[in-house]
């Protein structure tokens, strides 16, 4: 089953949430539509940068799932560079709308 990833980075937090409560809320997203196989923050280029890794069937799936969790991301905080990417062998490629 193909590897994906949704990537976004996290900006300023929506009043009320804790900043430690949103990589929680992004993968619980994930995890009521697909197998999640990894999720992480890291600091890149000095903005935190949240990224949850799962499994997905095809391309139209994934982009499902990425979507809901980018929308829950959207709602916690302000978010940019958002990105829905599929592995093949060691690089990940941006997933298209098929057409």
């Amino acid at each position: 089953m193909p590897s994906y990833r949704v990537a976004a980075a996290i900006g300023l937090l929506q009043p009320g949430v804790a900043a430690p409560d949103v990589l929680p809320q992004a993968v619980a997203v994930a995890e009521a539509m697909t197998t999640v196989e990894a999720h992480d923050v890291a600091v890149v280029r000095g903005q935190a940068r949240i990224t949850v890794r799962f499994q997905a069937d095809d391309d139209q799936t994934a982009r499902r799932v990425g979507w809901a969790v980018l929308a829950r991301l959207d709602e916690l905080a302000d978010i940019s560079g958002r990105s829905v990417t599929r592995r093949f062998g060691s690089r990940w490629y941006p997933v298209r709308a098929q057409s």
